[in-house]
């Protein structure tokens, strides 16, 4: 477990590409190796299935197999799943990558709305694995209130490497720039918020 944060810690920041839900099987998924809130030192990809089941094994897989593995200091997410309902189990990625996880939401999310979604189609599995993933944590970023999960940290040291990379707007470098690379390359042009 991290016990102090450096300026400079590295971080990979983790946003999937925009889909179309009704078309797409698979979704892209972008991760960018961040030195702190100013530099991009690597990126990785990969994909998962539209409302599957698989996404914390291949985080885990490009995790584990990176050349920046030894230098990174924790995971950061832009919502607790990916390609939709492709939900993440936050403490199994923590545990098996041995680094802390930040799961970063704007919004408090409307739990009986996704509860009702998950039902509708099916995957009531996965409301276990949102609860799972623990209290949702309110911060203050530059005057405005953001939320987060968190897994292997305390919401201490998870506050300071968020308002430490958060330095061009609310949600932080390394998840913005993969928002921007990922919504870059599935529609040719970056669009939207984080």
């Amino acid at each position: 477990m991290l016990k102090t944060i450096k300026k400079e810690i590295r971080i990979l920041g983790i946003d999937d590409a925009p889909f179309d839900k009704f078309k797409d099987k698979k979704v892209l998924v972008v991760a960018t190796v961040f030195r702190g809130g100013d530099y991009l030192d690597g990126l990785l990809s990969c994909h998962v299935r539209v409302d599957g089941n698989d996404a914390t094994k291949k985080l885990i897989d490009i995790v584990k197999k990176t050349r920046h593995l030894e230098q990174l200091g924790c995971i950061m997410l832009d919502g607790i799943a990916l390609g939709g309902f492709n939900v993440i189990d936050i403490n199994e990625l923590s545990r098996k990558t041995d680094l802390p996880v930040i799961v970063m939401m704007r919004k408090f999310p409307d739990f009986q709305k996704i509860e009702n979604a998950l039902k509708k189609i099916k995957q009531e599995k996965k409301i276990a694995l949102l609860k799972k993933a623990g209290k949702i944590h309110e911060l203050s970023i530059k005057g405005r209130k953001i939320y987060c999960q968190i897994a292997g940290i305390n919401q201490e040291l998870a506050g300071k490497i968020i308002k430490l990379t958060a330095t061009h707007s609310l949600i932080p470098e390394p998840l913005r720039i993969a928002h921007i690379i990922a919504s870059g390359i599935a529609l040719g042009e970056s669009h939207g918020h984080a």
